[in-house]
Formats: structure tokens, C-alpha cells, sequence
């Protein structure tokens, strides 16, 4: 098969496009950035994410996932909040404010498979796709595409939808013309697309990340980052990383939403995911006081349901501990005795059934009402085993000493 160029590529993409992807550009599977994954993953980089390890080989030789792959159909979907309150809020990561989109687009993604099959008489063989999740490298071959750059902070970065696009991938054995990447390699290295090719002297990634994730220029360490300890740390998060946290339950767009190229985004067209927007309404006490049935009721099928309600009532606790003024949590709905609320549920959540929640209630405990916490928690301090939670009030019960002792 001749490798498709002109009219008829042209048509893929408008054919795609109508499928609901905000975004679709083509390149071939030259090799991308292959030192800098493996130097991350041998720095540490990954934490626990050991599945990320696993997969370079298949990663840096697309062979290995599909047999004789020469291009990838790089699919992007723009998912900027249409709301401006959902689009403006600090708690949730935007993309979390849909369903599932790994659901969702798949749907979209199977659609592209067919479309395939049909113009070009394939099979199932001819091709395989991937949301977010497969042992490909989206953000590389995005940015070979031409669909963006790697930005500063490791991020796709377009020119029309800035820092909001979910990438999903299709390889196919079907030769396509490469669309040109934005900025043409400046030396004769294999990586095609430069790393910040367009973020010139800027650095507001960098020096905004409340936790100092990102080491240098384009290369993050997950295990400082806020959304891999909200989301996919399943233990005690740090607590040294706790303050930075700040106000963010599941996931973090600080190093996204400073990014300049934003300033030409607008929302997509959504067609591939399903608006889950009523969660920003929910206030934090309303979340320190859920219940597992008002859990599944409320984030039935959307990815924060992947926390369990442990891992919610963890972080939530965390951003309790960082809210030291009433103005911080005047959400509208707050009954006058906000603080009296407050403090019962992190002293009902300090002796919770799920150990991993326990220390972080304790942690803000200590936070909002310092030497007035021991006295608050004597008896279930009493009662406690879990060593993680212990360690808790040794720290602060060593802190508070040397308080006084100063």
C-alpha cells in the first residue's frame, strides 16, 4: 500500500474528526526521546508505578505491541470545562470532572478502528488503540505529530487548546505521511519534536509547583507530584508534601493552568465525554462526612471513584488541615457552627475503620487546633495500634515540646 498523502489523508482526518476528536494529526514510529524514559525510571522518577517500568521495552519498539506498526494516528480531545466555575475551581483535576474518559473515548476509539477496516479493508489485526493507558508514548508521538510540544512541564502543549487535551493512540499498519512537528529539530539527535520547542524563557511550571516536582525542564518526579499522592498513592502521604497540597483532593493543575499558552483555549466540543460538573458543588464538610453509599451514588462511574472512599476521606483530611480560616471554608451552605462541625468529623475520622485515613485526621487536628489537640483525641489516642498513626502523634506530640522549650 502506497502510504497515504493529499486528498486521501485529508479525508481520514475530516472522517475522524466527525467522530467527535478535537484534534487528529499523523506521524511515523521513529524513535522519541528514548535516553530521557529510561534515565526517569532510573532516577526514581515513577515511584511505585512499576507497571510504567515494565513496559519500556514495548514503549521505546512499537513492534512489540503491534507487528510491522509504521504510524500512529495521534487523537486528541479537548477537555476544558464549558463551566466557568468547574473551569476556575481548585479541587479536582479537570479531567476528573467527566465520567470516565477512559470509557468514554474508548467508545470513540472503536468507532476509528471500524472506519479503518472499512477504507482501507483491514482487520482487527491491522491495528491497535490505546486511552492513556497503553504501552505506547502519547505525549512523544503527539508531539512529533505536530499536535503540540512538550512543554516545561512534561505536558502536551497546543497552540489551540493549550494544555487540555487527552490523547488516545492508534497504531496501524497502514503507512500515512507524518504531519510535520510545530518547531523543526534544531540539532541532528533523534527527538523530533524539542522538549519546550515554544515555552522559550518561561519557567512558571517550575516555579509554581507548591511541591517542586519537576527537577528541571520537562522531567517530573511523581513522587513529589500532588496528583500522583492523591490519586495513585494508596498509603500515608509524605508529610512534608502535605502543605503544598493545599486545597486539591483528587489531582492537580497548577503546572497546566500558569501555562501562558492557555490564553487561546476554549472548551472542546465534548462529543467523547459526559459532563459530571455538579461535583464542584459539593463542600469539603460534605465530603469529611460521606458515607459509602453517598460515595458510589455520587461518583458512580467517574475517575475519583478509583480513590475508594478511603483514599477521598485521606486527602480531604489533608485539605482540612490546610484550611486555617473560616473565609477558607465559606462555600454558601456552611452552618454557623462550622468549626464545632469540623473538628467532630476529623475526631470521628482520627479512629476510622480504614487505618490509612487516621493519620491525616490527626495530622489536621494538630494543623487547625495545636495543643488544644491532645486533650481532644486522649481517648482515641488511647485505643490506637496502627504505627503509621502513632508516628503521627509522636511527631507532633515531639513538635509541641520543643515549642514549649523554645
Amino acid at each position: 500500500m502506497n502510504a497515504l498523502d493529499g486528498i486521501e489523508k485529508e479525508a481520514l482526518r475530516e472522517a475522524l474528526l466527525d467522530l467527535g476528536f478535537d484534534d487528529v494529526r499523523f506521524t511515523d514510529l521513529s524513535p522519541i526521546g528514548v535516553n530521557r524514559l529510561q534515565e526517569w525510571v532510573d532516577s526514581g522518577y515513577h515511584a511505585d508505578m512499576e507497571w510504567l517500568k515494565r513496559s519500556i521495552e514495548k514503549r521505546l519498539n512499537p513492534d512489540l505491541v503491534l507487528e510491522g506498526a509504521c504510524s500512529a494516528i495521534m487523537l486528541g480531545v479537548n477537555y476544558l470545562p464549558s463551566d466557568v466555575n468547574a473551569a476556575e475551581q481548585k479541587r479536582w483535576g479537570k479531567y476528573s470532572l467527566y465520567q470516565d474518559y477512559h470509557d468514554t473515548v474508548l467508545k470513540g476509539l472503536k468507532e476509528a478502528g471500524a472506519l479503518l477496516e472499512e477504507r482501507f479493508a483491514l482487520d482487527s489485526r491491522d491495528y491497535r488503540y490505546y486511552v492513556d493507558t497503553g504501552p505506547v508514548m502519547e505525549r512523544g508521538w503527539a508531539a512529533a505529530s505536530g499536535m503540540g510540544w512538550q512543554g516545561k512541564n512534561g505536558m502536551l502543549i497546543s497552540k489551540i487548546h493549550g494544555n487540555w487535551l487527552l490523547l488516545a493512540t492508534l497504531l496501524t499498519r497502514v503507512p500515512i505521511v507524518p504531519d510535520p512537528p510545530v518547531k523543526k529539530r534544531l540539532d541532528g539527535s533523534f527527538e523530533r519534536a524539542e522538549l519546550g520547542a515554544l515555552c522559550g524563557k518561561c519557567r512558571r511550571c517550575i516555579d509554581e509547583c507548591p511541591t517542586n516536582a519537576i527537577v528541571e525542564p520537562g522531567l517530573l518526579d511523581a513522587n513529589r507530584c500532588i496528583s500522583y499522592q492523591t490519586i495513585e498513592n494508596k498509603g500515608v502521604i509524605p508529610r512534608e508534601l502535605r502543605p503544598g497540597i493545599g486545597s486539591r483532593i483528587f489531582g492537580c493543575d497548577i503546572c497546566l493552568d500558569i501555562c501562558p499558552w492557555n490564553r487561546f483555549a476554549k472548551a472542546g466540543r465534548q462529543v467523547l465525554l459526559a459532563k459530571r460538573y455538579s461535583v464542584v458543588e459539593l463542600g469539603l464538610l460534605d465530603i469529611l462526612e460521606m458515607e459509602i453509599e453517598k460515595f458510589r451514588e455520587v461518583f458512580r462511574k467517574m475517575p475519583i471513584k478509583r480513590l475508594k472512599l478511603r483514599g477521598l476521606l485521606r486527602n480531604a483530611c489533608i485539605v482540612a488541615g490546610n484550611l486555617r480560616e473560616e473565609s477558607d471554608w465559606s462555600e454558601g451552605r456552611l452552618d454557623s457552627d462550622w468549626g464545632k462541625r469540623v473538628m467532630d468529623s476529623l475526631i470521628r475520622l482520627a479512629s476510622y475503620e480504614e487505618a490509612m485515613v487516621r493519620p491525616h485526621a490527626v495530622w489536621a487536628l494538630f494543623r487547625l487546633w495545636e495543643a488544644d489537640t491532645p486533650e481532644l483525641l486522649a481517648d482515641t489516642r488511647a485505643l490506637e495500634s496502627d504505627e503509621d498513626t502513632l508516628e503521627e502523634y509522636s511527631w507532633w506530640e515531639n513538635a509541641l515540646s520543643s515549642e514549649k522549650r523554645d
